[in-house]
């Protein structure tokens, strides 16, 4: 059974590629949703997918790719449905 969350990263997670980063890790983990930049300087989005898939995504954002500052992950049960069928980049 699919489930989805959203997701909010702070650190030095802009300028960092850290959008780009975690849409190839959700689309090799075959998940589905988006990620976006948000004006505080924190990273956001929903994922959706199976929960052994969604548990090494989340693990994932706890670090981020090299660049990049993983300070706080907060990770919430999703209240929407996802609207792609892939994972997408938003700005």
């Amino acid at each position: 059974m699919a489930s989805s969350y959203r997701f909010i990263v702070t650190g030095r997670v802009q300028g960092v590629f850290f959008r780009q980063s975690t849409q190839q890790t959700a689309q090799r983990l075959g998940l589905q949703g988006w990620v976006r930049n948000d004006l505080d300087g924190s990273v956001e989005g929903l994922v959706a997918g199976e929960a052994e898939a969604l548990e090494a995504f989340r693990i994932w954002l706890a670090e981020g790719p090299p660049r990049a500052r993983v300070d706080s992950v907060q990770w919430q049960p999703g209240i929407q449905a996802v609207d792609s069928a892939g994972f997408e980049v938003r700005s």
